[in-house]
């Protein structure tokens, strides 16, 4: 992955020191390491090497040297056919295609200079100072305001919050829309101002620059009163080059990374001259005309000579020999008359037809962004064309490949259903009702929870220990934040009786959280906030304080997240929530069989499922707890693997509590559209990380599967030889049944064994099915389908479509690509 994204600029040492404000040390020999500058390079050429660079591109193309080498071949010998008919269509390509390529290099210039020159606020001698963005420094403090986007990757050292937080999208990195949450470290967040700033003392050490947008390792030393505090600092506090400043009014960050180092910089591709499947078939025809021509330039040449050895042939009347021509080498004669043959017969390679193609994608171009079945009204957005290279390839796609989660559906989530101790329980007009009870039958004594959304005041009942630590662990087993409205100022704003505000929402960047805790909050188990180190709750109106102890954040390896909490009776209490393939297996008590089987249920009914457990700790498992996740943190080397293993530590004997099922609804037309795929004959593949129930819940309901299909499955292999045995199961019952459409449902780890040796038998199944869906994938398996698919024998088109980082490899492999986000794009 990280080799297709970029490159990691050669260091002499594996970490760098960055001394916040420039503040160096006065004592002792320091020499200041050398570090880029802040200016971003995206253009391809300079003044001076535009011409022979981009000359040496263009005669890197098969049809334009053979151009050339006719053309001068044209100028050095006595031909039958003037240099011109050869040199004038030729400089007209170069020409035109030069003036093209720098009118698109000259926009790149142009948009360097308006992004380097643009005008930022560093910190200088206690005061704010308006500088330009290449100015900025390694170690320079900088303010980014509301809505701006970030000149370099800062470490967050403040914002204007109490709590040092702030929320950024993401979008031009990797095409998430959702906020994320960065956090600062307390010693630097309680510096809100540039003169405070000024006077920090303290210094940044960090791993030196790479390309993964997700990964960064470093610690954070400050001085205070003669005493050194040491900090970890994670991804949660590095904030990227190009991200957006979001419902935050102002944030102070020092600068790690600049210019070409940073990850946007590292992940950015030169633009290199792309060949579509139409340039290369011609170049393979041309290569075969060009042995035709220079089969019929040798055979003429040697039938020439047959012809001379007569001697009244040789010189007739009409053609005397010159004195030159007489003396001349007849090793030389005979190059020149094959010459002249070369370029009487060259016309069999007509450059004609490749100044009509240059032109018709050229023009093709514009068509696509006049194509209004191709405008999106809502956000006023036409098609962009990245490339004119690749017109013809969208016609030739013969594989789409596509995500589910924000590309198929709106990745919109609405909570729908719960399981709590083995009872199902589902959301009616604000209520939450047992299974089997309808919203009529419901009465005040209900033996159940419910709560309407909008009762405050009315006889509640009470919660049974179960619903209600399910509801508080739903409600505070996140990292969700709060906006208030700012025009009534915070303090105005706060909860009511039942907890909520007119002027209070949520932000978080998962939409799965949001919609939870939302959900809770309708049922009177109301999150109010993070005031300081504690997450305050509200149910029925009983406010509670939580001390937030650690966060033990979510990744793609351990597939859930928890928070470690200290409740008001002082009792340490972990909540953790994930996918049920990494909560069960180390859940040691509950309704763990009850659950499984509601899990299955809401994924049948294509529902997004979580499952929620909790584990209680002892004064002294906490001290060993926290000794183990301080280590972790603090590591410079190998930091990832020892927070895996604090992590499998502490997630473990686990207490199960319930489970979650969301909807994520369809997007518009979504059916329609897969629909008029299939009738062009073009196949559809969906790779997606959910669980195969709700994956194939949902393929069903947007027509990617069939009612009437045969679905076949390859999951839940075990070994090598078992998923072999399956394949060729599959690929006999295939063959025996003619006339049934089958779709195929495959799982990661069967996946993964499937590449291991079979890729041709799996291939031949894949082919040999209407629609495939892949679920539990990877984004590096995600990757490898698509590149298995492209390089097989019948080398077809494909085109990826992403929504979300879990996206880039697999776009990238792809022949075309569509990156939805706010914009249409073609590239």
């Amino acid at each position: 992955m990280r080799e297709q994204l970029g490159f990691d600029p050669p260091h002499q040492s594996d970490t760098r020191t960055v001394y916040i404000a420039n503040h160096f040390p006065q004592h002792g020999h320091y020499v200041p390491q050398r570090f880029a500058d802040n200016r971003i390079i995206s253009s391809k050429y300079t003044v001076w090497n535009f011409v022979p660079k981009n000359l040496f591109e263009q005669f890197r193309r098969i049809a334009n040297f053979y151009f050339l080498i006719i053309f001068l071949v044209q100028l050095m010998i006595d031909t039958p056919t003037s240099p011109v008919t050869s040199g004038l269509p030729l400089f007209f390509v170069i020409t035109v295609t030069a003036i093209k390529q720098g009118y698109e290099d000259w926009l790149r210039h142009k948009a360097d200079n308006e992004v380097n020159g643009a005008p930022v606020f560093v910190v200088r001698s206690g005061s704010l100072v308006q500088t330009r963005s290449k100015s900025i420094r390694v170690g320079d403090i900088v303010r980014v305001a509301k809505d701006e986007t970030f000149p370099a990757d800062l470490v967050l050292l403040s914002s204007d919050r109490i709590s040092g937080t702030c929320h950024i999208t993401t979008a031009s990195l990797d095409g998430e829309t959702n906020l994320k949450t960065h956090c600062a470290v307390p010693e630097t967040a309680v510096c809100q101002t540039a003169s405070k700033l000024e006077g920090l003392q303290a210094m940044v050490e960090c791993q030196q620059p790479e390309a993964d947008l997700y990964r960064f390792v470093g610690r954070l030393t400050v001085k205070q009163n003669e005493e050194e505090i040491v900090r970890p600092l994670g991804p949660e506090n590095l904030l990227l080059r190009g991200a957006r400043l979001k419902n935050t009014r102002e944030i102070f960050g020092v600068a790690v990374y600049t210019g070409m180092e940073t990850k946007m910089a590292l992940n950015y591709k030169s633009k290199s001259q792309k060949r579509s499947a139409v340039e290369k078939s011609m170049n393979t025809f041309l290569i075969i005309y060009l042995g035709i021509l220079l089969l019929e330039a040798t055979l003429s040449t040697i039938l020439k000579y047959a012809w001379q050895a007569n001697s009244q042939w040789d010189e007739p009347f009409y053609n005397r020999k010159t004195e030159q021509e007489k003396n001349s080498s007849q090793i030389l004669k005979f190059i020149s008359d094959f010459l002249a043959f070369l370029v009487l017969y060259n016309f069999i390679i007509p450059i004609s037809l490749y100044v009509t193609v240059e032109m018709q994608k050229f023009l093709g171009s514009f068509f696509i962004g006049w194509d209004l079945d191709l405008y999106h009204e809502e956000s006023n957005e036409k098609a962009q064309v990245n490339t004119s290279d690749l017109n013809e390839e969208l016609g030739q796609v013969e594989y789409v490949l596509t995500d589910k989660t924000g590309t198929l559906t709106e990745n919109e989530m609405q909570f729908r259903e719960c399981s709590i101790n083995g009872i199902k329980y589902q959301e009616i007009n604000g209520r939450l009702v047992p299974e089997g009870m309808t919203d009529d039958l419901l009465g005040e004594s209900s033996p159940h929870l419910q709560l309407h959304s909008q009762q405050v005041f009315g006889t509640l009942l009470r919660l049974s220990s179960e619903e209600e630590l399910f509801l508080k662990a739903v409600s505070l087993c996140h990292t969700v934040q709060i906006s208030y409205d700012q025009t009534d100022g915070l303090g105005k704003s706060f909860p009511q009786a039942n907890g909520s505000s007119p002027h209070m929402e949520y932000y978080a960047s998962s939409p799965d959280e949001k919609a939870l805790v939302e959900a809770t909050k309708r049922m009177g188990v109301t999150f109010t906030g993070i005031k300081g180190e504690n997450m305050e709750i509200k149910t029925f109106g009983r406010l509670e304080k939580y001390k937030l102890l650690h966060v033990l954040e979510f990744d793609a390896n351990r597939r859930r997240m928890s928070v470690l909490l200290q409740a008001p009776s002082g009792v340490k209490l972990l909540f953790t929530k994930g996918a049920e393939s990494s909560i069960l297996p180390y859940a040691i008590s509950g309704s763990i069989e009850k659950t499984k089987l509601h899990v299955d249920e809401f994924a049948m009914k294509g529902l997004r499922t979580l499952v929620v457990a909790c584990r209680r700790f002892s004064s002294e498992e906490y001290e060993e707890v926290d000794r183990r996740l301080h280590e972790a943190r603090t590591a410079l080397q190998h930091r990832d693997e020892r927070l895996a293993e604090a992590f499998d530590f502490i997630e473990r004997d686990l207490e199960l509590l319930g489970a979650t099922g969301v909807e994520d609804k369809l997007q518009e037309k979504v059916q329609e559209t897969i629909e008029a795929l299939c009738l062009a004959g073009i196949k559809v593949w969906v790779l997606t990380g959910d669980k195969q129930e709700t994956a194939v819940s949902v393929s069903l309901s947007c027509g990617h599967f069939h009612r009437t299909m045969n679905i076949l499955e390859l999951v839940q292999q075990k070994s090598d030889s078992e998923c072999t045995d399956q394949l060729r199961k599959l690929a006999r019952r295939i063959r025996e049944d003619h006339v049934i459409q089958h779709g195929l449902v495959v799982d990661g780890v069967s996946l993964s064994l499937a590449l291991r040796g079979q890729e041709k038998l799996f291939m031949e199944v894949c082919k040999s099915c209407t629609a495939v869906l892949c679920c539990r994938m990877a984004p590096l398996q995600k990757a490898k389908v698509v590149r298995l698919l492209k390089t097989s024998p019948e080398k077809p088109i494909t085109l990826a479509v992403g929504d979300g980082a879990n996206d880039v490899s697999m776009i990238q492999e792809a022949h075309v690509r569509e990156f939805f986000n706010e914009n249409i794009a073609l590239c």
